[in-house]
């Protein structure tokens, strides 16, 4: 009875002290009210702001060294801003083989490298089905919006990006779209579960996608392809320096011998064709032009809008790649004025792009991470007269000598099947029939390739997946761009300054730092700025991405996070 009675007396005390409190918080919100506002105006205000939008842009072919040759001539909105209010890493460089467009934009949002994510090339010899297969072309979804490139999607990509965790972190409530003129640009970047990835149609003069996204195209997409035609905006337009001829001095000559292209070496160059009316070869012309890139960049701005991005509470992901600055380093070599006046223009078209977003979004809210797929070696030619050596060679000149050395070792016999990316890929029926072992033909063609003049060195599939390597960072590099189910039974690296190339021109995919040193650039909400010169690559973007973030990183991610470049957290 006693016990019972302390309960109820325990009772009604707790309910006088309930009663207390609140009449205390009714009056501390009646009369103090604009103080409490007050407070809590601090509070927000010390919060982490909110990023809205992330912005990872990809330039095609674009050397680190750009941005020190061109940089006093760079605008405030553009290059200059990331370099000088950034974390700029000076030091970054791919750490695979080859250097080529669809494994660096795989990496990019990855994290990862070609022996893990499966993207070894742009193409690759796929045994299965005894072709040749693109990174992202797939037969088993439909073009949309298009009829001049094949179908794309991301099924080839082996595990998942920043935008797949992203999506994954919030039950797709994030928004990710991918936006380029190739299509493994746009497909790549993206990855497996985006809201979109949209490609360039070159017969069409239209942006385009798959079904593997959506049923059909969004309206804000029919509407900007109907409204925005690149042959009724650039046809006959004029491409001309931008400066003063005397900024061009450190740049080649206009009319280098060096230069050889059958649209003409020297400015202006005019964006047009032979065709009775603008098609294929206009559409051609125009992605060799920085127009390629403003049309690009105007796309990008309407993916914006139309998928209203940076407009929730949910972050979102939009990732542009500008392919025109490959298109032109190609033909006219990194050390070009062509080369000199895109860079100049593509820092004026970040600059506008940057803009638009502050514009809408705020560029507070935004995080933007910029990099290349892969830099260029100079034009044959002009290594050589500065007596770096170098040159090229046809691809089938060195088949045959490979081919001819398996055949005085072992007797005449189909020994090869494909070569593609310097991988080349032997006959195993062939093989078996001829009751010799794979090791020692590896070995045999190893040895033919490098008494081939320009052949640096020779890894052997025995080496790559089981070992030992030879020791060396080239080695290392070719390891880290082997998938044993893509690649094939030799891997060939050139000497410096020489490539596998017959067309006009030059290209890149060795690991040599002419290909492989490119901007990393991190830039906005919680980016700590400087300047940063210990090692890196571009496989750290997506661990970073995924700190400042705070989702998980992608499945295959291989770099580190690089930590000088995030601003510590602020305690309340």
């Amino acid at each position: 009875m006693k016990i019972h009675q302390k309960k109820i007396k325990a009772g009604k005390n707790l309910r006088k002290s309930a009663f207390v409190l609140c009449l205390v918080i009714l009056l501390a919100t009646v009369g103090l009210g604009s103080i409490t506002n007050a407070q809590r105006r601090v509070q927000n205000d010390r919060r982490p702001r909110q990023v809205r939008l992330v912005l990872g842009i990809v330039i095609d072919q674009f050397r680190y060294d750009y941005l020190t040759r061109f940089g006093d001539l760079f605008e405030a909105g553009g290059f200059r801003r990331l370099l000088n209010q950034g974390a700029v890493f000076t030091n970054a460089n791919y750490i695979y083989l080859p250097t080529v467009t669809a494994p660096g934009h795989a990496t990019f949002m990855s994290g990862s490298i070609p022996a893990l994510n499966g993207i070894v090339g742009n193409e690759w010899f796929d045994r299965g089905s005894g072709r040749n297969v693109m990174s992202t072309t797939d037969t088993s979804v439909k073009l949309l919006g298009g009829v001049g490139e094949e179908p794309a999607s991301p099924s080839r990509l082996i595990g998942s990006t920043v935008g797949d965790q992203l999506r994954l972190s919030n039950n797709n409530q994030s928004k990710v779209v991918g936006v380029a003129f190739k299509e493994r640009a746009a497909v790549l970047p993206a990855g497996k579960r985006p809201n979109g990835a949209y490609w360039f149609d070159s017969i069409l003069g239209t942006f385009v996608s798959s079904n593997y996204y959506f049923p059909d195209l969004p309206n804000w997409v029919k509407e900007f392809n109907q409204n925005n035609r690149p042959d009724k905006l650039y046809y006959r337009k004029e491409w001309k320096l931008l400066r003063p001829a005397a900024d061009y001095q450190r740049s080649l000559p206009d009319d280098s011998p060096y230069e050889q292209s059958p649209r003409g070496d020297t400015f202006p160059r005019i964006i047009e064709s032979k065709e009775a009316t603008p098609g294929k070869e206009f559409y051609e012309n125009f992605e060799e032009s920085p127009f390629a890139n403003d049309y690009t960049a105007a796309f990008a701005k309407a993916a914006i809008d139309g998928e209203k991005l940076g407009q929730d509470d949910y972050t979102d992901l939009l990732t542009v790649s500008f392919s025109a600055n490959d298109k032109v380093g190609h033909t006219f070599g990194p050390y070009s004025q062509e080369v000199e006046d895109i860079t100049l223009r593509t820092d004026l078209l970040l600059g506008e792009l940057f803009k638009y977003i502050d514009q809408r979004i705020g560029l507070e809210n935004t995080i933007i991470v910029l990099t290349a797929d892969h830099g260029v070696a100079p034009l044959p030619e002009h290594s050589r007269d500065l007596g770096l050596g170098g040159g090229k060679f046809a691809s089938k000149d060195l088949t045959s000598a490979i081919q001819a050395g398996l055949d005085k070792r072992f007797g005449a016999a189909a020994w090869i099947r494909a070569t593609v990316n310097g991988n080349v890929y032997f006959n195993y029926d062939v093989i078996e029939r001829q009751k010799v072992s794979r090791q020692e033909v590896e070995r045999v063609g190893c040895e033919a390739a490098l008494k081939f003049p320009g052949i640096g060195f020779c890894f052997t599939r025995t080496e790559l997946t089981s070992g030992p390597l030879p020791p060396g960072a080239y080695s290392e590099a070719a390891a880290r761009g082997f998938n044993a189910e893509r690649s094939g039974d030799m891997v060939i690296v050139v000497k410096p300054f020489y490539m596998q190339r017959s067309e006009i021109g030059t290209t890149h995919s060795t690991p040599y730092r002419y290909d492989t040193h490119v901007p990393v650039i991190f830039y906005g909400a919680g980016v700590a700025a400087g300047s940063y010169a210990n090692p890196s690559s571009p496989s750290d973007i997506a661990p970073t991405l995924s700190t400042l973030l705070g989702i998980e990183p992608p499945s295959n991610t291989v770099g580190r996070v690089l930590t000088e470049a995030i601003k510590p957290k602020v305690k309340p």
